[in-house]
């Protein structure tokens, strides 16, 4: 009996301790685990006691657990997997709809190997149970349960466990996550144990940790890491942003590494364990994501390194930047051989390395040394990916060129522009053309103001990407449409308001930037759309100042001709006194917006633009962390936006107003000779006023002027109202309004 009693302990029934599954033939290899115990005394014994009935009972659920963790353990452990996936893709298909073989796990493997060191514990209890039986004259049943009681307290809860993880098909970091909180237990054996586990599981994470933080390799191919390839996010991702998404997908086609820093990679939050934090696993993302960059760049990059190096022929800037691309040269650079050990030395692989072997070696996982770690190595893959785009791939340089050509900062280049295309913009944009037509002002004034110096010049290029609905000065009416002489007729929306007018066509132009790999890791198309938007309100401004410049020294001039024909033509001198004497006021008028739109470009340019660039800059020298250095571009950005007020509808809307009425008043004064309309200039006027006092109302409210949104904005504020003109205007407006 006792021998018996044995056999059952390690899971092997027989005539007096029976397993009822067996007799009922439902016991096979691939069967889950019984969620209750199934051993039993054969029911025709009748030589035991009630209470060695009672003790026998309970000793052999012992058996039971013990045979149903190791077919737990020995399925987990199975590598018929393997063979599997080599198998024939119909044959697969096969097996896999006849429910026969379930997702094989990696973690399950793990814990089923810590579970078999526990068993193997319990077979050598076992084990010295029968000796001790073996070698006592009067062996009797308390031995044995003397032998085995500790075990009482540990394998029904990895029973339990285990019932769990087939039930639940628990997996991955899901398994971890199980396992950690289990550790929390008042049995200082089982806790001991469960952390056996959780340290078996460990392993594997950390396995994957290494593979994914010191090479960039993701080993995960049953889906239990946290970190997951996008496979069916970036098809939602492209579809709610598909203008995004398609143009970052053309641009980094050909680079790999780019797609996986973009759209390659995520945290799949339904495997991240409980026990680490957001924030790391961030950085765990981030790390990997960085060190794939780095082990692999970009074929193009060897090139363009070898590019900048190369003297650049006279002239061929110039030609570069009109033609919108960048040809490289196709002598040999087999001399030039960048390979990701430059970017990554091997001993900074290898101190990587070793921290997560640390942590690997370690027996029971300390959040604060893995996060310490996690943190460690984030900064090592920031620092070197720093080193990537600041200094190798020339970031500032970059950054300048963006300050340069999309924030206005060569002023001479579009001064010069603005004015070689001021008759072309005159009319309206044909929308087959009108890109090619701008080219020839661009052209010239590419070769009277850059100079054979300037290396970013080829990568500007410009573009009409779409067309509003075009006014021209010839077509607009405050009140109404209004026919001219060719037939044409003028589009005005239904609105009194000329603040409804759709923007004139020429409005969206925009220039494109080719930015080349490493660069596109920072300077995305949200960041370049960002950009676009402060340069078209940029280029809006600058030509509202330059027509009003323009109308002053045409009248001028006018004025001038005037006086000399007066000298001749006495008889006439009347009129053209009557003349200057109705349009005096008008001068008034375009002086006041010739102001508003002067020191409204001065705050933009010095304020925002020159002190957020100052700052940037000071950031950019004091940086060693690539993830910091998009931060600070990021507010950098947002920054220019927010105090050139784009961000707030009302303002943009009342500026867009104003610079229309000043456009269209210009292109009035100008034909005045021809077309003589003081009542459309007078309505004119009027909205100015309206609007102009409504802009110096907005934003001299305590929202605005005491908010730290835009730190300079009372400057800006005081230079316009410098003798008290706008306030009191306004207020006489408002009265007037009540």
């Amino acid at each position: 009996m006792l021998h018996e009693l044995l056999l059952a302990l390690i899971g092997y029934t027989g005539d007096l301790i029976v397993d009822e599954r067996e007799q009922q033939k439902i016991l096979f290899p691939d069967a889950p685990v019984s969620e209750e115990c199934t051993f039993k005394l054969a029911p025709d014994i009748s030589f035991l006691q009630a209470s060695e009935r009672a003790v026998i009972e309970s000793l052999i659920s012992l058996g039971f657990y013990y045979r149903e963790l190791d077919r737990f353990a020995s399925k987990s452990r199975n590598l018929s997997w393997i063979r599997s996936t080599n198998d024939a893709p119909l044959s697969r298909t096969s097996v896999l709809l006849k429910g026969k073989t379930k997702k094989p796990s990696i973690y399950r493997r793990a814990i089923a190997n810590g579970i078999v060191e526990i068993l193997s514990v319990y077979r050598s209890a076992v084990l010295q149970v029968e000796q001790i039986l073996l070698s006592d004259p009067m062996p009797i049943l308390a031995t044995v349960t003397r032998g085995l009681n500790k075990f009482f307290v540990l394998l029904p809860p990895l029973y339990e466990l285990i019932v769990e993880i087939e039930r639940d098909d628990v997996r991955g970091g899901q398994l971890l996550n199980l396992l950690h909180k289990r550790c929390h237990c008042g049995v200082p054996e089982l806790q001991a144990c469960i952390q056996r586990l959780l340290w078996h599981g460990h392993q594997v994470m950390y396995q994957q940790l290494s593979s994914w933080m010191v090479y960039g390799i993701l080993q995960d191919q049953h889906g239990e890491f946290f970190i997951r390839r996008q496979e069916d996010r970036d098809v939602d991702n492209r579809s709610s942003c598909p203008d995004v998404s398609e143009k970052l997908v053309q641009k980094s086609h050909d680079d790999a590494s780019l797609t996986d820093w973009h759209l390659g990679f995520h945290i799949f939050l339904d495997m991240l364990p409980e026990y680490i934090r957001m924030p790391v696993a961030e950085s765990i993302l981030f790390s990997g994501k960085a060190i794939r960059v780095l082990r692999n760049p970009s074929p193009t990059f060897r090139y363009q390194d070898a590019v900048n190096h190369q003297p650049i022929p006279k002239g061929s800037l110039r030609v570069q930047g009109f033609m919108g691309r960048f040809a490289f040269q196709k002598e040999s650079f087999a001399d030039l051989k960048l390979i990701g050990e430059e970017l990554l030395p091997q001993s900074e692989a290898d101190k990587i390395d070793a921290m997560l072997q640390e942590l690997k070696d370690t027996a029971e996982f300390h959040k604060r040394s893995f996060e310490h770690a996690v943190d460690s190595i984030r900064t090592i893959a920031a620092s070197h990916l720093w080193q990537l785009v600041v200094v190798r791939a020339d970031l500032n340089g970059h950054l300048k060129a963006l300050k340069d050509y999309f924030l206005l900062a060569k002023g001479d280049f579009f001064q010069c522009f603005l004015e070689e295309s001021r008759q072309l913009m005159r009319l309206p944009p044909r929308q087959s053309t009108a890109e090619a037509d701008l080219m020839i002002p661009f052209q010239l004034a590419a070769i009277k103001t850059i100079g054979d110096e300037d290396k970013y010049f080829s990568r500007v290029s410009l573009r009409i990407p779409s067309f509003g609905i075009t006014v021209t000065p010839s077509q607009v009416d405050l009140s109404k449409m209004k026919s001219n002489p060719d037939g044409s007729s003028g589009v005005i929306s239904k609105g009194n308001s000329s603040s409804e007018l759709t923007l004139d066509g020429w409005d969206g132009i925009a220039l494109e930037y080719s930015v080349d790999w490493p660069l596109q890791l920072f300077f995305t198309q949200e960041v370049l759309s960002k950009y676009q938007r402060v340069f078209q309100y940029l280029l809006r401004l600058k030509r509202t100042q330059m027509e009003l410049e323009k109308s002053w020294a045409s009248v001028m001039h006018q004025d001038h001709t005037d006086f000399v024909k007066r000298q001749n033509d006495r008889m006439n001198c009347s009129i053209t006194q009557q003349r200057r004497q109705r349009f005096r006021p008008m001068w008034h008028v375009r002086e006041h917006m010739a102001f508003l739109i002067r020191n409204l470009q001065f705050y933009i340019q010095v304020d925002v633009i020159e002190s957020q660039w100052n700052l940037l800059q000071e950031r950019v020298h004091d940086s060693h962390d690539f993830t910091e250095l998009v931060g600070f571009h990021q507010e950098y950005l947002s920054a220019l936006i927010s105090q050139s007020f784009l961000d707030i509808g009302s303002v943009s809307r009342i500026l867009d107003s104003i610079m229309k009425l000043c456009l269209q008043f210009c292109w009035n004064i100008e034909n005045h000779d021809s077309n003589a309309n003081t009542l459309e200039l007078e309505q004119i006027t009027e909205e100015f006023n309206k609007k102009s006092n409504s802009l110096y109302t907005i934003l001299r409210s305590s929202r605005l002027a005491g908010s730290q949104r835009a730190p300079f904005l009372r400057r800006f504020l005081l230079r316009l109202n410098f003798n008290s003109f706008f306030e009191a205007t306004a207020r006489g407006v408002l009265n007037v309004v009540r």
